[in-house]
């Protein structure tokens, strides 16, 4: 693997729409790295009159693109899944460089991505409808419809996960793609559109780097036929409102303040392992699904939290791009400051700060934005640590004794996004899952995707399901056709 940033940065920096590259007539910004402060290059920030050029080109592809045959999609989908890992370490390196997560571990980003894609392209042929019982001289039938002009707004955490992958639904059904990714961690976004330049007809998979006001634009323009994101809660009202005056259909994946609870009956060893893997300290707990409220039973308690602590200290910030870390960096200074905040506030609300909880000292790490992994524990409910997100390498530890009650505290945010249950009851196992409201719920793991089980949240972590057969008919609209014989 190349350890050389330079060699992996996109050439290309303008917008790319309708199969060409157009300079932007908003100007350019500079993204940076968030391990070392430094300058990445400019990109480019559409404004209104590019997102009209771009949404018209998009329109353009859509003529074509939905009349194609889903096996030509499908092979659209399988061309840019092996591009994606023909060139898996490069990207991880560039993602590594401008969103602060470990090049070792965005290696899984790209395969991830191209997983999807091919997952996507081996199911198009299920975006079908039914026949429906209607008496002897008519036939009712439903047939199941693209959309339109799709756009897909990214998150920072997985640049490339979300530009690749997040294409594999919307085309396969017959739509055409907008992809915004994040101003943050633009860049694997710019160098996937140089790769798969031509792959698909003109229009059909659009790149567009840019700004608050022009995604505004996007969302709301009236040739925009449907909107999904990946973000915050208060990103995702945005996002709602904008859609509300057109009914606009929308998926989202939103925030989460995520639970992992661990009965008294649990594995030790597994639940210590299961509480480090979920806090997805790795990504420095950037990630929605983290598990960043550990509620433990007062019989284990005391082990747990030791076994916790001890598996945390493996994890040491270090550069991004560095082969040997395995801990990264905060994207950026307003969100390492939100961090920190959060922290002072725990230790000032009664907490106990048993780990963490500072800047790493080692000199190479002094111009990045960088914090140590960090565990609380005498955490009570009503701590601002303990319900809401974070988003960082803040692990908050609840002790319980009766389940009634924790499960009260359990559900009592406005998240639902994942859970973990430690247990080996299977009664207990199943009664959890059933009282926890959340969209997905592991039974003695975390954080493991697996591709065709439908990923979303409750309440307000989310609309919709995606990595499955369920966000394949989400880029479909159903039209009832009666016919008299």
């Amino acid at each position: 693997m190349t350890t050389d940033v330079q060699s992996v940065l996109p050439t290309r920096r303008d917008l790319y729409y309708g199969g060409g590259w157009h300079a932007p007539r908003g100007g350019y910004a500079d993204v940076f790295n968030p391990s070392t402060g430094e300058s990445l290059g400019p990109v480019a920030q559409a404004d209104l009159a590019d997102v009209e050029a771009a949404i018209a080109a998009a329109r353009s592809g859509f003529e074509a693109w939905q009349g194609t045959l889903p096996k030509q999609r499908s092979a659209v989908l399988r061309e840019i899944a092996a591009i994606i890992r023909a060139n898996a370490e490069e990207f991880a390196l560039l993602d590594a460089a401008n969103c602060g997560n470990p090049v070792t571990a965005l290696l899984r980003d790209a395969e991830n991505a191209a997983t999807k894609l091919d997952y996507f392209a081996g199911v198009a042929l299920e975006a079908k409808g039914a026949t429906i019982p209607a008496g002897k001289d008519m036939m009712c039938m439903t047939v199941r419809e693209p959309w339109g002009v799709c756009l897909r707004i990214g998150a920072f955490n997985h640049p490339l996960s979300f530009a690749g992958g997040k294409l594999g639904a919307p085309l396969a059904a017959g739509n055409v793609v907008i992809m915004k990714p994040s101003p943050q961690a633009p860049l694997s976004a710019l160098r996937l559109a140089e790769l798969i330049e031509g792959v698909a007809p003109a229009g059909v998979i659009n790149f567009l780097t840019c700004g608050l006001e022009a995604t505004q634009a996007l969302v709301a323009h009236p040739q925009v036929d449907m909107v999904s994101i990946v973000g915050s809660i208060a990103t995702g009202r945005a996002v709602a409102k904008a859609c509300a005056d057109r009914l606009k259909p929308m998926i989202c994946e939103l925030s989460g303040k995520n639970a992992l609870i661990a009965y008294p009956d649990a594995d030790i060893a597994k639940t210590v392992e299961g509480a480090v893997r979920g806090m997805n300290f790795t990504w420095c707990g950037q990630s929605c699904g983290s598990t960043s409220r550990l509620f433990v039973h007062e019989s284990i308690h005391d082990a747990v939290v030791d076994g916790v602590i001890a598996a945390t200290r493996r994890f040491t910030p270090g550069i991004a791009t560095d082969k040997a870390t395995n801990m990264g960096a905060i994207i950026s200074k307003a969100q390492f400051d939100k961090i920190m905040d959060y922290i002072a506030l725990g230790r000032q609300q009664g907490a106990t700060l048993r780990l963490g909880g500072a800047r790493p000292s080692a000199p190479e790490l002094g111009n990045g934005y960088f914090i140590e992994p960090t565990i609380f524990t005498d955490v009570t409910p009503d701590m601002a640590i303990a319900h809401e997100e974070i988003f960082g390498p803040v692990l908050s530890v609840i002790k319980w004794s009766d389940e009634a009650e924790m499960m009260q505290h359990v559900n009592a945010v406005d998240y639902g996004l994942t859970a973990a249950i430690y247990t080996t009851d299977l009664s207990t196992a199943h009664r959890a899952a059933r009282q926890v409201q959340s969209g997905f719920v592991w039974i003695n793991d975390t954080s493991s995707h697996y591709i065709g089980a439908p990923f979303g949240g409750y309440k307000l972590s989310g609309v919709g399901r995606e990595e499955s057969i369920e966000e394949l008919l989400e880029f479909t609209q159903i039209k009832t056709v009666k016919i008299a014989l």
